[in-house]
């Protein structure tokens, strides 16, 4: 992320104190900047770099930041800045592959407010709220919920409801939705483009909400991780093409790249059950079991069908651990 004296966000979209119901200068000092290290050699590096910058939100006084988990995924070294200069290092709590979420304990006094966890599920589409970046207002946006929906990443991920916003956070990574309370909705994890009928593209954000934390905060606090069964990982990346799931990449030691799945490969069915959308595929997927379940794919290779058998993965096993301070 740039340095914060060599950007802001145009004046007419920052949040001003007068439409608030709360002490907007004290929740947008709960938002950190963060900086994160991975070493070259670490599984990650390759799709998501050694180097890595953006936001995380004070959710507790003793100094637990709330991230989204990509800038902290096997990271060697954690540097927090607060809005009044001051650099604390950090050492990662815990991620969880299913939310995305990260957690981070600082290690020095932040002395910093800490936002309250709110309601997601009550946030409605034209809700205004703020996409909070570390630094303020000027590196935060008074934006509006556009869309509530179902979200499929390429890398095996799926959110039954994510958040959508604009305008588009330009530095998204971690940024807190900050709702018309003053309390937390989500945290930033995408910027994406939404077609218009004329053709033409308007950027978003998507939010991971915040409901889905609750359920495993205590869990990623206290064994840095959720306590449940990991789900199955196979290591590709599928996209939708023309209504047809397309591998459009492996992970270069993945299950998936093992057991000879192809980038091309069209994917026809799991288990014998077709499949229909990117969402689909990967919950069929977990519904065969646990990390280690073999997983019966039939791809379209050439114009032929082709049935391979994918011995998958638990995606953690893969990562290299937090190093002690």
């Amino acid at each position: 992320m740039p340095d914060q004296i060599e950007w802001r966000v145009p004046a007419e979209v920052e949040p001003k104190p007068e439409n608030y119901d709360f002490e907007l200068p004290a929740a947008l000092s709960s938002v950190v900047g963060l900086h994160s290290r991975v070493p070259e050699d670490a599984f990650t590096a390759e799709v998501l770099g050694t180097e890595r910058a953006g936001n995380g939100v004070v959710i507790d006084k003793t100094g637990i930041v709330l991230t989204i988990g990509y800038l902290i995924t096997e990271t060697a070294e954690i540097w927090l800045t607060a809005n009044d200069g001051r650099v604390i290092a950090g050492h990662p709590l815990g991620f969880d592959q299913e939310t995305g979420f990260g957690l981070v304990q600082a290690l020095g006094r932040l002395d910093l407010p800490a936002l309250e966890l709110g309601q997601s599920k009550d946030a409605q589409v034209g809700t205004r709220v703020i996409s909070a970046g570390a630094g303020g207002a000027p590196h935060s946006l008074a934006a509006f919920i556009a869309g509530k929906q179902e979200f499929a990443g390429y890398w095996e991920y799926v959110l039954d409801e994510a958040l959508f916003t604009v305008p588009a956070h330009p530095y998204w990574g971690g940024t807190g939705l900050i709702g018309p309370k003053g309390e937390l909705l989500g945290i930033g994890s995408l910027q994406l483009q939404q077609a218009r009928e004329d053709g033409s593209a308007v950027p978003l954000n998507m939010y991971v909400p915040i409901d889905i934390l609750k359920p495993i905060l205590d869990d990623m606090l206290t064994l840095g991780r959720p306590n449940r069964p990991p789900r199955p990982w196979l290591g590709l990346y599928a996209t939708e093409i023309d209504n047809r799931i397309v591998i459009a990449g492996l992970s270069g030691r993945g299950p998936a790249a093992r057991a000879d799945v192809r980038q091309g490969d069209v994917v026809l069915s799991v288990g014998g059950m077709k499949v229909k959308g990117l969402a689909n595929l990967f919950r069929k997927i977990w519904s065969l079991g646990e990390a280690g379940v073999e997983v019966p794919l039939t791809v379209s290779r050439d114009g032929k069908p082709l049935d391979l058998k994918v011995p998958s993965g638990d995606r953690n096993r893969f990562l290299k651990g937090p190093s002690l301070h």
